[in-house]
């Protein structure tokens, strides 16, 4: 069968789909499978080592499913073992999959999935492992940490999966990583699933497989496609009144901030929440019980803003977040990729906003050039632009309400009928729309304009450490990037 009939076929009777997980897709309301998905499913796919370029959003955690399913209608000789694991980098991605295949597997006899996590109660854990699942998702560290206390056995395992293995390295689970595989058996399948496939990353992958397949789920910047890319200079004291404004445009969205460090998320969330924002922060400074809070009242809606670091955020995977903030700029461009990435899914479109200090301007178009991103570079808001745009918002609304046929009851157009014969008509709409305006938290923040060909500054030429930072490469690496963002109220700052 041609695979592109195949997959113009219902999911429930499309014989590429594993006969198990079907009727789940169907629940979930599944209509059409991704491109990653449909590569895992091809027929030059099935028993091989899989290597995965697959980006945030692509549909990838149940493409791993898909592979764990075809997996499980194998017999096996020994049915308590833990027939597959995935390794993940941070709490949040591990609950996360785990509720995907619960889902996904819903229909599947006998099949368990347990999440072991680092910031947890290791004995609950060990208590819920005497009990082997049928599949183990785990962080890299807890999951060591078990298989040397002999509570995880390993002998049984058939298919690894490593999910977003750039991020793991990056977070320094190399050595965690290679001494997980040294406990696995010779006899497995291991898949790879990375954004991008730096060196380190090939390195990883070759010592963990054996003639794996490469499957191009997305290319870099594709998964982005549905996003709207904009950047603005931004003078540094201006950072935070920059945030504040373009949440006042994005009043009733859903909307995710990314700042470097963790002090900055506490102290970026507390001040927004003083100015009226419903927000709350997320970041590796709290504990696992607070994180899991702020994470369930942004998904539930009881918060608008969540500010997060961009380890804290691998794991958020909430519907229809409609803008992603950079308050800093990236590391690299597949930071860049990541924090977007956020946005823009499942079919949903999504705007990405980076605000860029003047000195960070060449490496904010390094960023984009790299990440293969189509930015559009816009001036900040003024505050009446702000105020313009939230009002021709509102008028749209009520001509909206108008074209749907929305007409008042026979005692309401009686008082509008008497008010239009007592008063001006256009003064009478202007004063209805005004009250018709949504109200805000704050007023919008003046900021300063910034000419973006005067300000930016050619890429430096100096190839040794930077000044002041000695050999320190986190410090030069920082030091290139230019001053920090001033996430303080700016008129609360005193004026010299």
């Amino acid at each position: 069968m041609n695979p592109a009939e195949a997959h113009e076929r219902p999911i429930d009777t499309d014989p590429t789909v594993p006969a198990g997980v079907r009727a789940a897709l169907v629940r979930r309301g599944f209509a059409a499978l991704t491109s990653v998905q449909r590569a895992v499913l091809a027929d030059q796919a099935q028993g091989r080592n899989l290597r995965i370029s697959s980006q945030t959003g692509s549909g990838k955690t149940v493409a791993l499913g898909f592979v764990l399913a075809r997996a499980l209608e194998e017999p096996c000789n020994d049915p308590k073992a833990i027939r597959g694991l995935v390794v993940v980098p941070t709490r949040e991605l591990a609950v996360q999959v785990q509720q995907e295949l619960r889902w996904l597997f819903a229909d599947l006899d006998d099949v368990r999935v347990e999440v072991v996590t680092g910031g947890t109660d290791m004995m609950r854990e060990r208590q819920a492992l005497r009990r082997p699942p049928t599949i183990l998702v785990a962080t890299p560290g807890r999951l060591l940490d078990h298989v040397r206390r002999g509570s995880v056995r390993c002998d049984g395992v058939q298919q690894l999966v490593l999910d977003e293995a750039d991020r793991m390295l990056d977070m320094g689970f190399r050595e965690d990583l290679e001494a997980i595989v040294d406990a696995l058996p010779a006899e497995r399948h291991s898949h790879l699933v990375s954004a991008t496939f730096p060196p380190q990353v090939r390195r990883l992958a070759e010592r963990v497989q054996s003639d794996p397949l490469v499957l191009q789920g997305t290319d870099l910047g594709v998964a982005n496609a549905d996003i709207e890319h904009v950047a603005c200079l931004v003078d540094r004291h201006d950072t935070y009144a920059a945030i504040v404004n373009a949440l006042l445009l994005a009043r009733g969205e859903r909307v995710l901030v990314f700042v470097e460090r963790r002090a900055d998320a506490s102290e970026l969330a507390d001040r927004l929440t003083t100015d009226g924002f419903a927000v709350q922060s997320l970041s590796g400074e709290l504990s696992q019980a607070q994180r899991t809070r702020s994470l369930e009242a942004f998904r539930r809606g009881v918060i608008d803003v969540l500010v997060c670091t961009d380890v804290a955020a691998r794991g958020i995977d909430v519907p229809e977040i409609s803008l992603v903030i950079q308050a800093d700029l990236p590391r690299d461009p597949d930071g860049y990729t990541h924090r977007a990435g956020r946005t823009g899914r499942a079919g949903c479109k999504g705007r990405s906003l980076l605000l860029v200090p003047p000195r960070g301007q060449q490496q904010a178009l390094h960023v984009l050039r790299v990440a293969n991103v189509q930015a559009t570079w816009r001036p900040l808001p003024r505050p009446d632009e702000i105020h313009d745009a939230i009002a021709s918002r509102a008028r749209e609304d009520l001509r909206a309400s108008l074209e749907h046929g929305a007409v008042g009851d026979p005692r309401e157009l009686a008082h509008a009928s008497a008010l239009l014969r007592e008063h001006d008509p256009a003064q009478l709409v202007a004063m209805l729309l005004r009250a018709a305006m949504p109200s805000l938290p704050c007023a919008p923040m003046p900021t300063r304009a910034i000419d973006p060909h005067a300000n930016a500054r050619a890429p430096s030429r100096h190839k040794g450490p930077h000044p002041g930072h000695g050999k320190h490469p986190r410090g030069a690496a920082k030091g290139a990037r230019g001053p920090r963002p001033d996430l303080r109220v700016s008129r609360q700052r005193d004026a010299s």
